[in-house]
């Protein structure tokens, strides 16, 4: 299995803490994140993905917004410069203790926050990247053959 992720989510799971839109929209986060934290394989997609799915069927649903989009864009462009590949809808990535520290450093240096410009979660996650990132829920994996 693997689970779809759009581009700006690659850079929001750096920093998050258990908070959401809903609860509903917080629990299936949870949830993504522990499939992350297992191992599991990550998928780009195109538009709404795992994360997104409990606002979908919300009115105001801002997961289709030409805004978003471009964070999207926007967040793998940098991204890949980071991880030194190319990331673009289809691409199949598991995340390494590696990836997750490179990219958790650019996120803090600011170097991958082009996306996060006019986001609603600006401030907190500058708090949670400025705190070492110390309560977020993304963890990297542990090495091969040790103990977690």
């Amino acid at each position: 299995m693997s689970i779809q992720i759009r581009g700006h989510h690659l850079l929001c799971m750096l920093t998050y803490a258990g908070k959401g839109y809903t609860p509903r929209f917080t629990a299936n986060y949870d949830e993504t994140v522990a499939r992350l934290n297992a191992g599991e394989v990550i998928e780009i997609v195109t538009g709404p993905d795992t994360i997104c799915q409990p606002m979908l069927a919300a009115p105001d649903c801002h997961c289709f917004n030409e805004s978003v989009t471009w964070r999207d864009a926007t967040a793998l462009a940098d991204a890949a410069i980071v991880l030194g590949r190319p990331l673009a809808p289809g691409t199949r990535l598991k995340l390494t203790r590696n990836d997750i520290s490179a990219l958790r450093i650019a996120f803090s240096s600011g170097a991958i926050r082009n996306a996060c410009h006019k986001c609603e979660w600006f401030d907190l996650c500058s708090d949670l990247a400025a705190d070492g990132y110390s309560s977020c829920r993304l963890a990297p994996p542990s090495p091969k053959g040790s103990a977690g």
